[in-house]
């Protein structure tokens, strides 16, 4: 059997959904485990997975991942591997399912996947957000602050 330090591995895996923030406002942020299969987890600890056009949709009572992207695993077979964008459930206490199905039958309220890691226990968790579309005018906002940012920055390393 195969040793490895899972502190080191949680510190690696961190996939980022760089274009929700973007596109949404955050009201509200959760952590969801989710369910995976032998594959899937092997292929995330490689860092293989894509949250770029994921979202979070209800299906009855349970909470699931539509659109994520995990690549398929190397050394899996054909027979073993996964589907690489089915649905995957997402585990959050019944409390927090209420809330987020509650919260999304509001006008113009998503969830969205921001964050992909690997916790120290070696278990694979999702960060997800209740989220609120931006308009046109805030996206050019928020890339004008971003420049004046990077532009401070720079100011400050080039002193």
């Amino acid at each position: 059997m195969r040793s490895f330090n899972k502190t080191l591995m949680a510190n690696q895996i961190k996939i980022k959904n760089k274009k929700a923030s973007f596109e949404y406002f955050f009201v509200e942020e959760y952590t969801a485990g989710i369910q995976l299969t032998g594959t899937e987890i092997k292929s995330i600890r490689e860092g293989k997975a894509n949250l770029t056009d994921a979202y979070c949709s209800f299906n009855g009572t349970e909470l699931f991942v539509k659109n994520l992207h995990i690549a398929e695993y190397t050394f899996g077979g054909a027979h073993y591997n996964h589907e690489p964008k089915r649905e995957r459930k997402l585990l959050l206490n019944k409390r927090e399912l209420k809330k987020l199905f509650s919260k999304t039958k509001e006008k113009g309220l998503t969830i969205v996947p921001t964050l992909l890691f690997v916790n120290d226990k070696g278990l694979a968790k999702l960060d997800i957000a209740m989220a609120k579309g931006k308009k046109l005018y805030d996206k050019r906002e928020t890339i004008k602050t971003k420049d004046t940012k990077r532009d401070m920055d720079r100011s400050k390393s080039g002193d």
